[in-house]
């Protein structure tokens, strides 16, 4: 794959109805995602945009704050706050701003 280490087991998060899978290489992390049915977000993302890079997700010290600030910058919510479990069930919501894209934001781990 790329040189890519497989870095975690696949984990189905049923929020989103998509598994789960990262990869590791030089110090970079992705994210694979597979729908598992069309109606999913990511289903219907592909479906309309294709199957390519969607989002960024950042490690942020205080979900409620970075949300506030990101808010009043433009981004607004496009997800429910929920867990994520490919990631130990930490706190996680979807935002979107039209000239950045979406973004993904995790509490980091205390």
């Amino acid at each position: 794959m790329g040189g890519y280490a497989i870095e975690s087991p696949v984990t189905y998060d049923r929020y989103r109805d998509v598994d789960i899978v990262f990869l590791t290489k030089d110090g970079y992390r992705i994210e694979l995602v597979s729908p598992r049915g069309k109606e999913s977000v990511v289903g219907k993302l592909i479906t309309r945009i294709g199957n390519s890079p969607y989002h960024i997700c950042y490690e942020v010290d205080n979900l409620d704050e970075t949300v506030d600030t990101l808010r009043h910058e433009g981004y607004v919510i496009c997800s429910e706050r929920n867990v994520a479990p490919a990631l130990d069930n930490r706190e996680a919501i979807f935002m979107i701003n039209h000239n950045v894209g979406m973004i993904e934001l995790v509490e980091k781990v205390e």
